[in-house]
């Protein structure tokens, strides 16, 4: 094994560097909390299961986040890199109760939410910065227009926004290549 100076590995060597390097560019970040051990990952059963009551059981999935706060980050990845969070898992089928209980806890907001939710300025400012996601895959292959329509009433500004643009697939495959 290489080591550096003052006897240090290779891997201790870089985790310092790196350590030292986000003092510097992030400033406020304290060395210690540059180095901060991270928490053993989320077993894997639990994560699905979490991910999967967020598409419509309001009861578990605050139980589930109320004993797991990490949860509320986490995804699962059903195959291939079809990675999905209990936000997008509330998104995709439309659960505006499921969808804003996880807002409220911090829950990472995206374009395929702000669809369901009919949020028309967020998604028009998105898609004038960049109109190439307007087909893009969400959650398993559904699209933009798939979330708005599963956002009812209150996304039909959105639905009529996104037809506009020439939006007609609510799913694309997921595995296809692009």
């Amino acid at each position: 094994m290489k080591t550096y100076p003052h006897n240090l590995t290779r891997t201790e060597f870089l985790h310092y560097s790196l350590a030292g390097a986000a003092t510097i560019l992030l400033p406020g970040i304290s060395l210690a909390q540059a180095q901060q051990d991270k928490p053993a990952p989320l077993k894997a059963d639990i994560v699905k299961e979490f991910v999967s009551v967020c598409h419509g059981n309001i009861a578990r999935a605050k139980e589930m986040l109320e004993n797991e706060p990490l949860l509320l980050h986490a995804s699962w990845d059903w195959g291939g890199g079809d990675f999905e969070s209990g936000i997008e898992a509330a998104g995709h089928v439309g659960n505006k109760e499921i969808a804003t209980y996880l807002l409220s806890k911090g829950a990472r907001y995206n374009v395929y939410l702000a669809c369901m939710l009919g949020h028309a300025d967020t998604v028009k400012q998105i898609l004038t910065f960049n109109a190439g996601l307007l087909n893009s895959k969400g959650p398993h292959g559904f699209t933009m227009l798939h979330h708005a329509q599963k956002g009812g009433d209150s996304s039909k500004e959105v639905v009529s926004y996104l037809q506009s643009l020439g939006a007609t697939e609510t799913w694309i495959d997921f595995y296809k290549k692009a």
